[in-house]
């Protein structure tokens, strides 16, 4: 938060009129100001957004795919981002000058960007450099603020998405001896593991005890995983797979990455949300699917697969809360003060940060 600018004299709590308006009130608001604005305006909307959000959304797809599109949306004054904090960040480094970039809640943030903050990161390099010297690239997920994405441009390093992980991991072994992998240890666990690295060659960095977690010769480390996580992927368990195995023996398991290593060790495929939604897509009528993601996404597949059998991987699994936070009181709210000239909830990464986390996503490009 402190990299960002909330430009705007608004408060940013929500007022009272647009919690008291009905749901048609809303929807025909939006219809409005997204005429009235035309190309000016643009809405990406991420796959785990809500239905009522996501209707309105100009394009849907994963943070990094929204981002490239508003920045190849030359027309587009406004980009009301549909989704978190860091895609909202990754949206305005990628975009002109000229354009903004605004969150409609700016509560909606993300737990597992949350675990990697600038001052563990670089106290965490100062000391693991010093352990292994400059035998180390830094990587992280495109699921990190624009200050470690800053961190890992600086340093020599990418940034990775769900899709292009094995690429970029080959990539940076490359360059370096050994990688730091920020800030989701699942993904980078998993991702380490499919290309040949061995689970005892990867430690943990944890970063509230500002240690390494390792058991065996340091020298024999080769991937560093941070310890984070998403709060979501992580609540699917090995206990649902034995559970949909006896129930349904028949039902492929799909998860994403982000998944524990035993769980996505267990299932039948796992990739990113785009290859969850391309399998599914790809499936003959009456086959059967348990999904190990978000449950907004889950439910939006399965009502576009009636011929289909598909269930969350665990039933009992809630939406991602802090998407959930931007719902249509708060779109309509945005709209109307784009609407008005007054625009709030303005994202604007500081500039130096932006430079070098265009380094980190350039890099990545450029393999892509």
């Amino acid at each position: 938060m402190d990299l960002l600018n909330v430009i705007g004299s608004r408060p940013l709590e929500l007022p009272e009129n647009y919690r008291n308006m009905t749901k048609d009130e809303l929807e025909a608001r939006v219809r409005e100001v997204k005429e009235k604005l035309g190309n000016k305006l643009y809405i990406p909307g991420h796959h785990y957004q809500k239905d009522e959000v996501i209707q309105f959304a100009d394009s849907t797809g994963d943070s990094l795919k929204l981002a490239q599109l508003s920045a190849e949306n030359q027309d587009a004054e406004h980009i009301v981002f549909c989704g978190v904090h860091f895609m909202a960040e990754t949206a305005d480094i990628l975009t002109k000058k000229d354009q903004k970039v605004y969150l409609p809640d700016m509560r909606a943030g993300c737990s597992m960007a949350d675990m990697a903050d600038i001052y563990q990161t670089e106290r965490a390099w100062s000391k693991l450099v010093q352990m292994f010297g400059e035998t180390i690239l830094p990587l992280t997920y495109v699921n990190s603020t624009a200050a470690i994405k800053s961190f890992v441009g600086e340093h020599g390093g990418a940034t990775v998405t769900s899709s292009n992980a094995e690429k970029m991991v080959r990539w940076a072994f490359e360059q370096k001896e050994r990688l730091l992998f920020l800030p989701d240890q699942h993904l980078g666990r998993n991702t380490a593991f499919n290309i040949g690295i061995r689970l005892d060659e990867m430690a943990i960095w944890n970063p509230l005890k500002d240690e390494l977690e390792f058991e065996g010769l340091i020298e024999n480390v080769k991937v560093i995983l941070w310890k984070g996580h998403c709060s979501v992927h992580e609540n699917f368990t090995v206990e649902n797979i034995r559970q949909v195995r006896e129930t349904y023996p028949e039902m492929k398991i799909i998860v994403h990455p982000e998944c524990r290593r035993e769980v996505v060790g267990l299932s039948d495929l796992a990739g990113s949300t785009n290859y969850i939604i391309e399998a599914i897509n790809a499936s003959s009528p009456g086959s059967a699917w348990a999904i190990g993601t978000e449950m907004n996404l889950v439910k939006r597949i399965i009502q576009q697969h009636p011929d289909k059998q598909i269930i969350s991987l665990n039933p009992h699994m809630c939406p991602c809360l802090t998407m959930n936070r931007i719902d249509l009181p708060h779109l309509v709210w945005c709209l109307d003060s784009i609407d008005q000239g007054e625009g709030h909830n303005v994202i604007e990464v500081d500039e130096v940060v932006a430079e070098n986390a265009r380094k980190a996503l350039n890099r990545m490009l450029e393999q892509s």
